[in-house]
Order: C-alpha cells, then structure tokens, then sequence
C-alpha cells in the first residue's frame, strides 16, 4: 500500500492506494498530522511506503513522524518524472503541477492533455502527444478573486462562492459573484480554446476543490477528475521505487 500525502495551502489530503485505487482518503490540518499518521498505521499497517507532496513549507517534525512508519519520498524537482521537462525554470516549478503532468502522461498516453486545477491557484498544465511537459499558465482561484476584491477595496464584502441567477448583478453581491464567476468560467473556456487551435484532439482534464463546482457552468467539454494529483503522486511514487 502507498501512502499520498498532499499538502496544499489549507488542508493536508492523505490518501491511501492499493495498486491503482484509493481505499482510504482523509483531510488533516498540521498541527493534527502527527495524531492523524499514528491513527493511520494503527487502522492500516500495511502501508509500506509514502510521498510528501508540499506546496507550503510542511515542518520537519510532521515529515520525521511519517519516516518513522514507512519509507517516505519527499517530491522535489529532482524527482524523477516519466516525462519529458521541457519547462525552462524546472527548478520552480511546483511539485503539485510535476504530479499533475505525470497524471496526465499517465492516463491519456501519447495524447495532448490540458490540465486545470482549481484550487488555491488556477493552474493550466499541458502534456503533448509526445509525452513532453511544455508548461502552462498560473492565475487567481475563486476564492482568492473574492479575496481580493474585499482587501483591495474598502466598501466591498467577502463572499464566498455561490449560484450566478443573472450575468447582470442587481445588488453588490450579486455583482460580484457574476464577476467572479462569470469571469473565471470564460477565462476558461478562453484558454481552452487557446489550446484547442494549437493541439489536435486535444483532451481537458480539471480537477481541485472547485472542479465540480465550475465543471457544470463551463461550454466546453472537460473531464472532471477530483483525484487526479493524488493519482500523479501515487504514479510519481511508484516510478521512484525503480
């Protein structure tokens, strides 16, 4: 059994794969991880080995506690990764689009693959056909739009994201919620068809905590997959062992 430790900028996501599947899924905070691994190997002892994905920066402590269950891979960009890197500051490329790349090289082999993961950040990722990581695009998630717009402002409230009745706001919040929105759906299927003129047959996966949430309010055909970078760790993983 692996191990898939995910720590994103809220919450940490554990899951736990058999071969090709999750069997065991869990979300945690820092200061519970220690607690939360002890209760894991208690339920699965199983577990023979794991992968610490992070992209903020995760205590030593935290990582020094999961070494001491199994075998732990801490994702770097010196990471072995099946395909090719062709990004032009490999160094800073986040470990969680390295995940994502390798998910996409991995279910949908020698096809171009767009990836979007919206979280935190909305990021675009693509694999051509030829198995070669080319980059993407890096802008604003939802929450962060709304965010925004309340510091940045001094009359504007903080919202969180809800139904658009009408592209035409009749009240502040109703505004801001079609601007946000709205904005990001077209945003969207903008870069998909950006993409789409470039690459033929061209596959469009999202993912991250608003997936389901945008999936629906977009024109273009996608595939939502919410465990897509838990499934890119776990392969990461796995080409590490060899």
């Amino acid at each position: 059994m692996n191990l898939i430790v995910d720590a994103g900028n809220t919450t940490i996501k554990l899951a736990v794969f058999e071969k090709d599947s999750i069997v065991f899924r869990e979300e945690t905070v820092a200061a519970n991880f220690s607690r939360t691994i002890k209760k894991l190997f208690e339920k699965l002892p199983n577990i023979n080995q794991a992968i610490i994905s992070s992209v903020v920066h995760l205590d030593q402590k935290c990582i020094a506690v999961l070494s001491i269950f199994c075998k732990t891979h801490i994702l770097k960009h010196t990471s072995k990764v099946p395909f090719k890197n062709s990004y032009a500051t490999p160094q800073t490329l986040g470990v969680d689009r390295i995940a994502l790349a390798t998910a996409a090289f991995y279910v949908n082999p020698k096809r171009n693959t767009l990836v979007i993961d919206a979280g935190t950040c909305l990021t675009y990722d693509i694999v051509n056909d030829y198995g070669e990581y080319l980059g993407g695009a890096i802008a604003p998630g939802l929450y962060m739009r709304y965010k925004a717009l309340h510091n940045q402002t001094s009359g504007l409230p903080l919202l969180e994201k809800d139904e658009v009745i009408d592209f035409i706001g009749n009240s502040t919040a109703s505004s801001m919620h079609s601007g946000v929105i709205n904005g990001i759906c077209m945003e969207i299927d903008g870069v998909i068809e950006q993409y789409q003129s470039r690459f033929q047959d061209l596959t469009v996966i999202l993912t991250g905590g608003d997936a389901q949430f945008l999936s629906k309010r977009l024109k273009n055909t996608i595939f939502a997959n919410s465990n897509f970078l838990l499934q890119g760790l776990n392969y990461l993983l796995e080409y590490n062992k060899q």
